[in-house]
């Protein structure tokens, strides 16, 4: 894969940002990406969300069929990453299904 360009990455930040509500979202991202992505990516954000709650990694490794690996990665960044996900738990707009 090449590489992209700050400014492109930036791009679709603001693009994002832009999107004002739920609707307008589930639209984008279904266009952005592939149903497996979108997938993938609701399952880490429940890993991290089910993280945030003291779950065991057994737990939500059954509840979401992400590789131990990965929730391991999830769990990094929830507690060493960029700040991303604690940001928005601490919203407490999410609710774990």
């Amino acid at each position: 894969m090449r590489r992209i360009s700050r400014i492109d990455v930036e791009s679709l930040y603001r693009a994002i940002l832009s999107l004002r509500d739920l609707s307008e979202a589930k639209r984008f991202f279904r266009d952005l990406l592939t149903e497996a992505e979108v997938a993938e990516l609701g399952e880490r954000w429940k890993a991290a969300r089910l993280l945030s709650t003291g779950t065991p990694y057994t737990k939500i490794i059954r509840a979401t069929g992400l590789s131990s690996t990965t929730v391991a990665r999830v769990a990094k960044w929830v507690k060493q990453g960029a700040g991303g996900y604690r940001l928005v738990l601490q919203r407490g707009r999410t609710r774990i299904r």
